[in-house]
């Protein structure tokens, strides 16, 4: 992951926390072993936004871990394989273990943090400047490392031991068989799947490596929500590392990425979208973007280990080393091919969010469901622009989770969108799948007439195969006119949805688990059948329609 222009930091933290890592953790391997460990500007980016402060943060002397001071509940890293998460995150589950990790006010001219004060003898002292947050040390630490396996621990574990070994640490910490004693009390530990009776302890930081492989199977997503909750009673934290997921698992990281969460810090640069691993000297761009801001990383011996595992499994080489969630088989298109037609992306820098004005023609579709599944309203223009439109007063998107709603779909509100989408714009056709609609859907008909409302089944396998393909043919040809409005529910969906094989070559669209839904990819396909429909029929009307290009934001008419 290369340097970035977005890595600046006009937020307060605490800024003593990579300090002291840089000046207690040694480089625990290779060449440089025993010498100075510098932050990359990733590990640092992502150093200062886990210690991020708010800035109405208060201290409380008496009880310095109420009211959270810390901006970020918890932080998620992706990145691929060798980049340097080992060490990065032993150096930190040691900050935690004996460094000022917690926020301890504002400081004020003069105010400095000695080493001398905090049991360790190295000498270092640390200047505060006026107004920079201030960090004291947890009294007890109490650590854990967890993993899918005792190996996988060791990623970590090992890192720790000779960062102690190597540095100033023993001071502070005790090198025992299977954990380190910080003090009298504390400690770090490691807990895999292997070790499950450690779960549960209250703990003051956790440390989740290759959080994509936890799921129910290997029970390691209960021990997951479990240490963060023991983690949240003490007013700890807790981190996750990863490789990218393969989305199909519903694992631990995927429902971290894909939470809507706010107070989670997730940090993911994947490469350019246009760039194919398929294609050898663009394979090579991308290891050459992965590993850019990981300079021990030899990109050569990167590209050969890649190709070699892509010759049996291409999906995983793709995540581990090209830096991609994609699924292990039978995806049905790549996330990142449909991230490229963002119309962000597609147009320079600096153009505005595109905007469709009222009175726009449109058309719509609806995929609709009861108890379960989703029910969402897409929608796409002339152009091929395809968006999720927002109603009522708070503007909200037209995407209706049953759990967020009692169980059941507010059959009322998604009237009302319909009845407010038909007005604001020019609705030149509406496709909705009419197994859990057919009353809505007739009311629909007579308000609006059946030329416009049409019922489309999409359980119907050739037309659903072909509509499928239509879209997906469009979002990656070359020269491909389809944009969208970068809808987060649709990216998850359309990255979900999965090819299921049927006789005559074709295919339907499944889920890979119940709780993975692809109701919006559903509806984008059945929104854009409903404008190659009106297309092909000459019926989008030639009044007040305007053209978009990618060299100008300005509208024109026809």
């Amino acid at each position: 992951m290369p340097p970035s222009d977005r890595y600046v930091v006009d937020f307060p933290t605490l800024w003593i926390v990579p300090a002291w890592i840089e000046r207690h953790c040694p480089q625990p391997d290779r060449f440089n072993r025993g010498g100075a460990y510098e932050l990359y500007d990733w590990q640092l980016w992502c150093t200062v936004n886990h210690y991020r402060v708010k800035r109405t943060a208060l201290w409380a002397p008496e009880n310095p871990v109420l009211g959270p001071a810390f901006y970020h509940r918890r932080s998620q890293i992706i990145g691929p394989q060798k980049i340097g998460k080992g060490p990065w995150s032993a150096a930190l589950c040691l900050a935690e273990g004996g460094g000022p990790v917690l926020f301890a006010g504002w400081a004020e001219p003069g105010d400095v943090y000695r080493c001398e004060d905090n049991g360790c003898g190295c000498g270092w002292v640390y200047e505060y400047d006026p107004g920079e947050p201030k960090g004291m040390r947890w009294p007890t630490p109490l650590i854990q490392i967890t993993a899918t396996s005792e190996d996988q621990t060791d990623n970590i574990y090992r890192h720790v031991k000779a960062m102690i070994r190597l540095g100033p640490l023993s001071d502070l910490m005790r090198l025992g068989e299977d954990m380190v004693r910080i003090g009298t009390e504390g400690e770090i530990d490691t807990v895999s799947s292997g070790a499950l009776s450690k779960v549960g302890n209250p703990v003051t930081f956790v440390m989740q490596d290759e959080t994509g492989l936890y799921n129910d199977k290997n029970k390691l997503r209960k021990v997951a929500e479990t240490q963060r909750r023991g983690a949240a009673g003490m007013g700890g934290r807790s981190m996750e590392t990863t490789n990218p997921y393969d989305p199909s698992e519903d694992s631990v990281a995927q429902r971290t990425y894909e939470s809507a969460a706010r107070d989670v810090f997730r940090f993911y640069e994947p490469p350019p979208a246009n760039l194919s691993y398929r294609n050898k000297r663009e394979r090579r761009k991308i290891h050459a973007f992965n590993y850019a801001g990981s300079p021990h990383v030899d990109v050569d011996s990167i590209d050969a280990e890649a190709a070699e595992l892509a010759e049996k499994d291409p999906p995983q080489a793709e995540r581990y080393y090209g830096n991609r969630m994609v699924y292990g088989a039978g995806t049905w298109l790549e996330g990142d091919r449909w991230d490229a037609r963002e119309w962000q992306r597609v147009m320079p820098p600096g153009t505005p969010p595109r905007e469709v004005p009222p009175g726009t023609a449109i058309v719509l579709a609806l995929d609709g469901s009861d108890t379960d599944d989703w029910t969402v309203i897409r929608a796409e223009t002339e152009q091929g622009y395809q968006f999720t439109p927002t109603f009522g007063e708070d503007k909200l998107p037209t995407v209706w989770d049953p759990a967020k709603h009692g169980g059941q779909v507010p059959r009322l509100e998604v009237r009302a969108a319909v009845d407010e989408l038909f007005a604001r714009f020019d609705v030149v056709r509406f496709y909705f799948d009419p197994p859990d609609w057919k009353t809505e859907g007739d009311d629909w008909s007579a308000t609006y007439g059946e030329k416009r409302v049409i019922r489309w089944y999409t359980q119907r396998l050739v037309q659903m195969h072909e509509a499928a393909v239509r879209l997906h043919t469009d979002v990656v040809k070359k020269d491909a006119t389809f944009t969208h409005d970068g809808c987060p529910t649709t990216l998850v969906h359309v990255r979900n949805a999965r090819k299921l094989p049927r006789p005559a070559q074709r295919y339907v669209l499944g889920k890979p688990s119940q709780t993975q839904k692809i109701d919006a990819c559903v509806t984008s396909i059945l929104v854009h059948e409903a404008a190659g429909d009106v297309t092909a029929a000459g019926l989008w009307p030639r009044e007040d329609n305007f053209v978009y290009t990618a060299s100008s934001t300005r509208r024109s008419r026809r």
